[in-house]
């Protein structure tokens, strides 16, 4: 029975951080935890089973083996193509080489794992294992992520709201709105909508200050677009100070808590950013669940990756200590062989 524990452990750590503020990272770990644990209950089930059962599970079994090797075979492929697709239509930012980059990156452990096998060099093996290692744990949490990510984007808040944030991005010369921040605007008028078919409509807040290259705040640009498409002027404000997504959430809350102090609201971005404007909305304290709108496809990948490295980095300290103590177990496996 011992074998069934952690599963049972994680799923149930996994509900309750889930009750208590689904907003958790470490509630994307819980799940994947357990998500392990149950390959291992699979396993026990397997050796204890007969007949067709064992047959069956035993398949599964395999076919749950192969997902990782396939992928480290077809998601590279993928990343470069998707990569080559981000540089023709969005231009050589940084930010749109990352799901190059990361195809190229598991290219090259790939390579370092043939040519160590290879050579047989007890070194290059040490430095192998030790990629591997650190490559694995990322991946983890990656997985984590994304998995989690899925989740909570179709946990879809069901109460009235007294505010829908709708959070700002760049704009095309500087003054008129991109489709990207478009999808967010009218994903934020449905959630309006429904509301106020109920009788009880929010006002929408649109969250977004000037960039140095733009010739006004994103917000009055963001409520100009609904309000020529036949938003109700009444119901919207402006939050026009902010440059990052911290500070549209953290100057948002200071507009809401002072128009109600027990207020609560649902803020809207798109579907690749929502989990993590989500921790950034528990950080700063806003009381609110975050939506998505959609995205297009082509931008997913990378944009994803950009929002576990970031993830990633708010989580630093524990995440380079794992890492820096993965990195010494491989010197030391090497040093003791």
């Amino acid at each position: 029975m011992i074998v069934y524990a952690p599963a049972v452990l994680f799923l149930v750590l996994f509900a309750i951080g889930v009750l208590r503020d689904r907003r958790r990272f470490s509630n994307a770990v819980y799940l994947g935890l357990a998500v392990i644990s149950l390959f291992f209950v699979l396993l026990r089930l397997a050796g204890t089973a007969d007949g067709h059962g064992r047959t069956l599970l035993t398949w599964l079994i395999a076919a749950l083996l192969l997902i990782p090797f396939l992928g480290a075979l077809v998601l590279p492929l993928f990343l470069l193509a998707n990569g080559v697709k981000m540089i023709r239509k969005e231009g050589r930012r940084p930010a749109n080489l990352l799901s190059f980059l990361c195809g190229l990156g598991i290219l090259g452990v790939i390579g370092l794992l043939f040519a160590a096998a290879a050579t047989r060099s007890p070194a290059l093996a040490a430095v192998a294992g030790t990629t591997l290692l650190i490559v694995g744990y990322v991946s983890f949490l990656f997985f984590c992520f994304i998995g989690y990510a899925f989740l909570y984007g179709r946990l879809q808040p069901r109460r009235d709201v007294d505010f829908v944030v709708v959070l700002g991005s760049g704009l095309i010369g500087g003054e008129r709105v991109p489709p990207l921040l478009a999808s967010r605007l009218e994903r934020g008028r449905k959630v309006y909508e429904a509301q106020a078919a109920r009788g009880n409509p929010p006002v929408l807040l649109t969250s977004g200050g000037q960039g140095p290259d733009e010739r006004l705040p994103e917000s009055h640009a963001m409520a100009g677009y609904l309000t020529e498409r036949g938003f109700p002027a009444e119901h919207v404000r402006r939050e026009d100070r902010s440059r990052t997504t911290e500070e549209n959430l953290e100057y948002s809350r200071a507009i809401m808590a002072e128009a109600r102090a027990d207020y609560s609201c649902v803020i809207v971005t798109n579907n690749f950013h929502a989990f993590r404007a989500a921790l950034t909305a528990r950080k700063t304290g806003v009381n609110g669940q975050v939506v998505g709108s959609p995205t297009a496809a082509y931008f997913w990948p990378s944009a994803t990756i950009r929002e576990f490295v970031a993830v990633f980095l708010q989580h630093k300290l524990v995440n380079f200590t794992v890492c820096g103590l993965l990195a010494l177990m491989g010197l030391l496996a090497w040093l003791i062989a």
